[in-house]
């Protein structure tokens, strides 16, 4: 497909996820040859109508220059004229060349030569036998433009194919939100002045989205424990998917799985790794091959990144003053880095828990910034991004979307920040959005 036709498609993707209906298209692109019948069952098999949706303009992104065209021909004859004009707007004009069509090559009938009856053992060494002639294959190739395609071996799934995740329940699920604040004077721990600007963002996108939040404030260690227990005995079977987020201090910890630990307000931490295990199958059957999704914006350590040099073009304009704070705390094991025993999360053999997203505001080890009148980078980068993108990219996407934005940012103009995230989701997975 043409560039200037990708682009209209990418520009115009929200109206069309949300508007168009695939379903009355299948047949027009598939007589067209825009589609295969393969492409089409797999869109098909994607999910929900937006789900459809979605894969049928990633897929048609892939076909050849014709494709375009013939897609507005399937808007109008199918009555979706208001998705037609908005993609022709701009369109440049194109004519839709004839497709040469492929001559059929006959076979040439050759009579069967005439001798008398004999006995095999008699027949006449000059009698030469007649074979059928093959005939040309006549199939059409699935490519609008007639290209050649490499045959799939039966049974392989595209690689574009991946499925995605059930997120159609209404309210898609629970969204537990833990905000750490004010601390106790004994816990040795600063305020964090601008964490209720986080709160009150994510509290407002994860409502959009179509979840059930609810948030809990000033949690001591054994009230996070106590809520999330909570929230893993809750009857999640009519819900899609579960999401936790905490926004405290942290720190480092020795662990196994899922690094740093996030602090109560009485100076006691919670490693994440237990966190996740509230939601895990095994504590949680109702969540079993559901996504269990935690957004973690706290310090994973309390080393500063100074970051290094890079070309100018690499470089946008940064955001961070002198209002920044860390949300570190040192690390509570007695090395001033990974220590040794962390080494074997390297390892495959660790046991994998399956349909778990974590994603951190920093890279562990490293602190985590926030600004006190505008909230931390990472909860405002994250608001942001999936205000705008959630309709069209699935969250491992938009989580890249989030590292690259916030890894240009500084803090008083020399520190930088890079959030990661330790991903064991088995499909893609795409938010609810409002029509």
């Amino acid at each position: 497909m043409e560039e200037s036709h990708k682009k209209i498609l990418q520009r115009n993707r929200v109206s069309l996820v949300r508007d168009l209906d695939p379903s009355k298209l299948y047949d027009g692109l598939l007589e067209k040859g825009v589609f295969t019948q393969d492409m089409i069952d797999e869109i098909k098999s994607s999910g929900t109508r937006r789900d459809q949706a979605r894969q049928l303009v990633r897929d048609l992104e892939t076909r050849g220059s014709r494709a375009f065209p013939l897609f507005l021909e399937c808007l109008q004859e199918t009555d979706q004229h208001r998705l037609a004009e908005l993609l022709q707007n701009g369109a440049p004009t194109v004519q839709i060349q004839p497709v040469t069509p492929t001559p059929v090559v006959r076979p040439v009938v050759q009579p069967l030569p005439i001798s008398p009856p004999m006995d095999i053992d008699k027949q006449r060494k000059d009698d030469v036998p007649v074979y059928p002639i093959q005939r040309p294959s006549t199939t059409p190739s699935p490519s609008p433009e007639r290209d050649y395609l490499r045959p799939r071996p039966q049974g392989r799934t595209r690689r574009d194919s991946i499925q995605s995740y059930k997120m159609d329940a209404s309210p898609c699920g629970h969204c537990l939100i833990i905000n750490n604040v004010e601390f106790e004077p004994k816990s040795d721990l600063n305020n964090r002045n601008g964490s209720n600007i986080d709160c009150d963002k994510l509290e407002r996108r994860f409502k959009a989205l179509n979840f059930i939040v609810e948030v809990k404030t000033n949690l001591k260690q054994k009230q996070i424990k106590h809520g999330l227990s909570a929230l893993s005995k809750k009857d999640h079977s009519q819900y899609d998917c579960c999401v936790v987020i905490i926004l405290s201090h942290g720190t480092e910890v020795n662990h196994n799985r899922f690094p740093g630990a996030v602090y109560g307000v009485d100076g006691l931490h919670v490693p994440v790794q237990h966190i996740t295990n509230y939601l895990n199958g095994h504590y949680c059957p109702s969540l079993q091959g559901k996504p269990k999704l935690f957004f973690i914006q706290a310090c994973g350590g309390g080393e500063k990144d100074t970051g290094f040099e890079v070309s100018p073009d690499e470089v946008e304009p940064s955001i961070g003053g002198a209002d920044d704070q860390t949300d570190a705390i040192p690390m509570s094991s007695s090395s001033d880095s990974l220590s040794t025993s962390d080494e074997p999360d390297a390892r495959a053999t660790l046991p994998t828990p399956s349909d778990i997203l974590v994603s951190y505001s920093t890279f562990p080890g490293y602190v985590s910034w926030r600004d006190t009148q505008s909230g931390s980078w990472y909860v405002e980068t994250l608001d942001r991004i999936l205000d705008e993108n959630a309709a069209t990219h699935d969250l491992v996407t938009i989580l890249m979307m989030v590292n690259n934005e916030v890894s240009q940012n500084s803090a008083k103009g020399v520190y930088k920040q890079m959030p990661g995230s330790f991903n064991f989701l088995r499909k893609l997975l795409y938010f609810q959005t409002q029509a």
